[in-house]
């Protein structure tokens, strides 16, 4: 799968699992996930980590892990094309 169609896969996800009230067209792929960005918190952290792992098959036990995969789309799609396992 290419970079932009795992971008938008993983943008429709996201929204889709956890419930967000936007279209996955309009998180931008620079924009933080957390706080001043798209505003999800630490439960939507471990719901990514879940997302992961089941999606992907990517396991991120290690919470400083955590923090480097979850800043922004393009980070987690760099981090799925590197470790994914489905």
């Amino acid at each position: 799968m290419e970079t932009v169609q795992l971008k938008e896969q993983l943008k429709k996800q996201i929204v889709e699992f956890l419930n967000l009230p936007v279209k996955p067209e309009d998180i931008k792929d620079e924009e933080p996930l957390f706080g001043e960005g798209l505003g999800l918190d630490s439960i939507d952290s471990i719901e990514l980590i879940v997302l992961l792992s089941r999606e992907y098959g990517i396991s991120i036990q290690d919470p400083k892990e955590g923090r480097k995969v979850l800043v922004n789309i393009n980070t987690m799609v760099d981090y799925i094309e590197k470790n994914r396992t489905k």
